[in-house]
């Protein structure tokens, strides 16, 4: 997400589309979040465009193994569904805090230390 550290790896190859909704939960993990599906839940994140083909191998190498790119159904705030990508947490869950709302960017500020105010 804007702001954020691993949002520089989008480096003018990915259009911001607005925010969405997914049925999942997000947990605290400690130093990063993880989504988790689950469908009785909802995170709610950014909807980025991939232009370049080639980003996806570097966005898939710095989320790393415990994370899966999965195709899913997202919710735009107007309310119109689409398919795009998500990155599944898979690792172990037994240290993650449920993240109030599903949704870290109202959580983070106060609790990552990778949380960055956007410009």
């Amino acid at each position: 997400m804007r702001g954020f550290r691993l949002h520089r790896l989008l480096d003018g190859r990915a259009a911001y589309l607005g925010r969405g909704q997914v049925a999942g939960r997000i947990v605290d993990l400690g130093s990063y979040p993880g989504a988790v599906p689950d469908p009785g839940g909802h995170l709610h994140g950014e909807i980025y465009r991939v232009a370049d083909p080639a980003l996806w191998g570097r966005l898939d190498s710095a989320e790393g193994p415990q994370y899966h790119r999965r195709e899913v159904t997202v919710r735009s705030e107007d309310g119109r569904e689409q398919a795009a990508c998500i990155y599944w947490y898979i690792g172990p869950l037994d240290r993650g805090v449920p993240i109030p709302g599903g949704d870290y960017r109202a959580y983070a500020p106060a609790t990552s230390i990778y949380h960055q105010p956007s410009p």
